[in-house]
C-alpha cells in the first residue's frame, strides 16, 4: 500500500477584497521530501502556507495530514499537528530577549515555576547541532535581522515540528549561512521531517529541493522533479516567459564626489565596542560602490550613520559638499539623499497607511501634493501612486487604496524601491534592495539601479547576495568587524577572493 502524504492541500481556495489570492490551488508533501514552492512576488505561496499554519481560514478546499482530513483554526491547531513556520516577516517580541522569544508557549515548568535553565540548555544544545548560534540573553531588537531569522528557526526546532514550513528562510542570511541552512535542511529531511521551502532563488531550489511546485497569479502551474528540470526552466513556469539572468552594463565614468565619509565611528547597540571603527570612503556620481561583507559586521550601522536613523560618535558625512553628520533625516532626503532600508517594516514603511500614502511619505509637503493652506491633494497623490504601481509592477489586492500590511513582503519591497528610485535624488543608498524579490523584478531592479548609476546618480549598495555584489558593482569595499579591509575591482577579482575578505582571512589598507 502506497504511503499517504504528509501534507494534503486539495483545491484550496482564498479570497481577500478584491483578490483572489489562492485559485484552487492542490499541494501534495510526500514524507522526508524537501519540497519548494516557487513563485512571483504575490503568487500566493505566503497565503497558501499561512492556510497551512492556520493563520487564514480557506473559502473552499480541504486540508489532509497523513491521509487524514484535519481542521485548522489557528497556529495552535498547526503546532499540535507538528506543523511549525518560520515566517517571512518575523513574528518575534521585540522587547523580549532571544530565549524568552524561542520558548514562549511551550515554557518548562515544575510545580508551577519556569525552569528557565532547563529550557536555556535545550536551545543552546539544538543552536550547536544545527549550527544556528544566537546570543539567548540579547534582547530581539538590538539583534541583526539574520539573527532574528536564526532564532525564528530555532523557535520551530524548539517545538519538535515534524512538518516544517520555510517561507523566504535565506532572505536575510549571507552565503555562507545559507549554505550552512542548506546543510540544516537535507539533515532535517533525512531524519525523517518534511519541509515546505518558499524561496525566489533558483539555485537554491536546483541544489536543495527534490520537487518543485510553481504558483503563478494565485493559480498553480505544475509540479516537477528538480533532477528532470533547470532554472530556465523554472524561471519560464514562474513568470511566463524569459528571464534574462546577466546584468548588462557599459563601464562607469565616475565624476564628481557626491557622499564623502571621513573617520566614521558610530557605537554598538549589542556590546561596548564600536560597530564602525574608523570608517573612511567616497561614492562618485555615475558609480555603484558597493560594501560586501557577512551580516553583523557593521554595515547596518554604517548606513545608519551616513542616513541618519542613529547619532555618530565622530567623524564627518558630507553629501555634495555640504557636511551632514548632524543634519535631520528630512534635511538629508531635501539635499538629495535616497535610502532603501534594509528593514522594510521597521524604517521603510507605515504599514497602516494605504500604499499610495506609503509612496508619497517623503514627499506629501512638497507643493506638487499639498496645497498652499496646508491640504493634501489627494487626486494628485492617487495619480503619482497609480503611476508608480505600474511602472514597478507593484502588485496589491485594491491597488493605490491598499493597506501596507496586507500586501506581500516581495511587493513591499517594490513599492519601497520605486518611492526612492523616483526621487530626484543624487545619492541613492540601497541596503539587500532585492531581498524577497522573485527572479523577474530582481531582472527589473538590477536594471533600474545601473540606469540611475546611468543618470548620474551616485549608488551606494549594501549587499550580502555575492552574485549581486559581482554583477552590479564598480567598486567593492569590503567590512570585516567595523572595518574596511579591502577595495577591490569586481572585473579582477573572483568570489573566493572576496569571500576571504569578508571572513577576515585576508586585509589590505584601504585605499
Amino acid at each position: 500500500m502506497e504511503q499517504p502524504y504528509a501534507i494534503e492541500m486539495l483545491n484550496i481556495t482564498k479570497r481577500f477584497p478584491g483578490i483572489v489570492a489562492n485559485d484552487n490551488i492542490t499541494l501534495q508533501l510526500k514524507k522526508g521530501e524537501i519540497h519548494a514552492l516557487l513563485g512571483e512576488n504575490g503568487a500566493g505561496k505566503s497565503t497558501l502556507m499561512s492556510v497551512l499554519f492556520g493563520l487564514y481560514r480557506p473559502e473552499e478546499g480541504v486540508i489532509k495530514k497523513d491521509g487524514q482530513i484535519v481542521e485548522i483554526k489557528d497556529p495552535n491547531d498547526a503546532n499540535a499537528l507538528g506543523i511549525g513556520m518560520v515566517h517571512q516577516h518575523f513574528k518575534l517580541v521585540e522587547c523580549f530577549s532571544v530565549l524568552d522569544n524561542i520558548i514562549m508557549g511551550m515554557e518548562p515548568c515544575k510545580h508551577g515555576f519556569l525552569q528557565k535553565a532547563e529550557a536555556r540548555e535545550k536551545v543552546m544544545a539544538l543552536s550547536d547541532k544545527y549550527g544556528l548560534s544566537v546570543d539567548p540573553d540579547a534582547l530581539v531588537e538590538d539583534i541583526t535581522v539574520g539573527m532574528q531569522q536564526r532564532t525564528e528557526i530555532l523557535k520551530m526546532l524548539y517545538r519538535e515540528n515534524e512538518i516544517l514550513i520555510f517561507d523566504e528562510p535565506t532572505a536575510v542570511l549571507t552565503p555562507q549561512e545559507i549554505d550552512e541552512l542548506m546543510q540544516i535542511m537535507r539533515g532535517l529531511a533525512a531524519e525523517g521531517k518534511s519541509i515546505l521551502f518558499i524561496s525566489h532563488k533558483l539555485n537554491e531550489i536546483m541544489s536543495v529541493a527534490d520537487r518543485c511546485s510553481v504558483l503563478r497569479k494565485g493559480k498553480y502551474i505544475g509540479t516537477v522533479n528538480i533532477a528532470d528540470t533547470s532554472r530556465e526552466e523554472l524561471s519560464r513556469m514562474m513568470v511566463g516567459r524569459d528571464v534574462e539572468f546577466k546584468v548588462r552594463k557599459a563601464d562607469a565614468k565616475p565624476a564628481d564626489t557626491i557622499l564623502k565619509v571621513e573617520n566614521l565611528t558610530v557605537a554598538s547597540k549589542v556590546h561596548s565596542n564600536n560597530a564602525v571603527k574608523g570608517v573612511s570612503f567616497e561614492a562618485r556620481a555615475g558609480e555603484i560602490v558597493c560594501i560586501a561583507g557577512i551580516d553583523g559586521n557593521g554595515q547596518t550601522e554604517l548606513v545608519y550613520g551616513i542616513t541618519g536613523l542613529e547619532p555618530v560618535k565622530s567623524g564627518k558625512v558630507t553629501l555634495c559638499g555640504k557636511d551632514i553628520t548632524s543634519a535631520p533625516i528630512r534635511q538629508r532626503s531635501i539635499m538629495g539623499m535616497s535610502h532603501i532600508p534594509e528593514d522594510r517594516h521597521k524604517h521603510g514603511m507605515v504599514l497602516d497607511y494605504s500604499l499610495e500614502y506609503n509612496l508619497v511619505l517623503q514627499r506629501y509637503f512638497e507643493p506638487e501634493f499639498v496645497n498652499k493652506a496646508g491640504f493634501l491633494k489627494r487626486s494628485a497623490i492617487r495619480a503619482y501612486a497609480e503611476r508608480l504601481i505600474k511602472q514597478f509592477d507593484v502588485r496589491s489586492g485594491q491597488g493605490p487604496v491598499t493597506t501596507a500590511r496586507s500586501m506581500s513582503g516581495g511587493n513591499q519591497q517594490k513599492a519601497i524601491v520605486a518611492r526612492e528610485m523616483d526621487k530626484e535624488t543624487k545619492l541613492l543608498i540601497a541596503v539587500q534592495p532585492t531581498r524577497g524579490l522573485d527572479i523577474g523584478a530582481i531582472e527589473y531592479i538590477h536594471k533600474q539601479i545601473v540606469a540611475q548609476r546611468d543618470a548620474g546618480k551616485a549608488v551606494l549598495l549594501v549587499s550580502l547576495e555575492l552574485d549581486e555584489v559581482m554583477a552590479l558593482a564598480d567598486r567593492i569595499l569590503v567590512m570585516y568587524e567595523g572595518e574596511i579591509v579591502g577595495e577591490l575591482d569586481p572585473k579582477t577579482t573572483s568570489v573566493e577572493e572576496l569571500g576571504l575578505y569578508m571572513a577576515g582571512a585576508k586585509r589590505e589598507e584601504a585605499k
